[in-house]
C-alpha cells in the first residue's frame, strides 16, 4: 500500500490533468508566414541516378 502523501499527490495530478482537458479552448485561424512552406521544385522528373562503387570485391 502505497503512502497517503503519494496517494494524495497521484489524486491532485489526475484532477489537474482534468481540469485541463476541460476548459474550452479556441483554435484561432492563424495564415502561415510565407517562408515556412518547402519550396517546389520545377521538375522532378529529370532527377537522374548516381552508383557509387565501393570496390568491396
Amino acid at each position: 500500500m502505497l503512502p497517503g502523501f503519494i496517494i494524495d499527490q497521484i489524486r491532485q495530478r489526475e484532477e489537474e490533468e482534468q481540469a485541463k482537458r476541460q476548459s474550452p479552448q479556441i483554435q484561432l485561424p492563424v495564415p502561415l508566414p510565407e517562408g515556412s512552406k518547402a519550396p517546389k521544385r520545377k521538375d522532378d522528373s529529370d532527377r537522374g541516378v548516381v552508383i557509387i562503387d565501393l570496390g568491396a570485391d
